[in-house]
């Protein structure tokens, strides 16, 4: 399910961010991103991504992030070590997996990453749980 077709969209009514390898809806505590098919997402499409957070939620935000992945494309796993390094912004993040590749995937990812990263089956399932969490609340 695209975030525009859930009932979190109608009723938070996030900024939507269009790149152009992505769609990015920016709400109070948690961006979702919905990449192309087809995208490879790499370092430098990662700090494009990364200037506009930070200048729409300033440098000190802490953020949940989920990764819709409502479409097929590849993402380098060293992002996240990159990402984790060099800024310190997002707090966990979910990965919203449609298929087995998907989760074949987010497994791969998971192990890159220091902070949690949760693997879930639907976009409720993952916007709950980032809501959820300590770190907001």
């Amino acid at each position: 399910m695209k975030i525009e077709d859930s009932e979190y969209y109608k009723t938070l009514n996030p900024f939507k961010l269009e790149m152009p390898f992505g769609n990015y809806y920016f709400f109070e505590k948690f961006i979702v991103g919905e990449l192309f098919e087809s995208i490879h997402f790499d370092w430098k499409k990662a700090e494009l991504l990364i200037a506009e957070v930070l200048n729409f939620y300033g440098e000190h935000a802490q953020l949940g992030f989920i990764a819709n992945r409502i479409n097929h494309y590849s993402v380098d796993p060293q992002n996240w070590v990159k990402l984790e390094k060099k800024y310190n912004f997002i707090s966990a993040s979910a990965i919203v997996m449609y298929n087995m590749s998907t989760y074949m995937n987010a497994s791969i990812e998971k192990q890159f990453a220091k902070k949690s990263i949760k693997r879930c089956t639907s976009l409720h399932e993952a916007i709950e749980w980032i809501i959820n969490l300590k770190e907001f609340n």
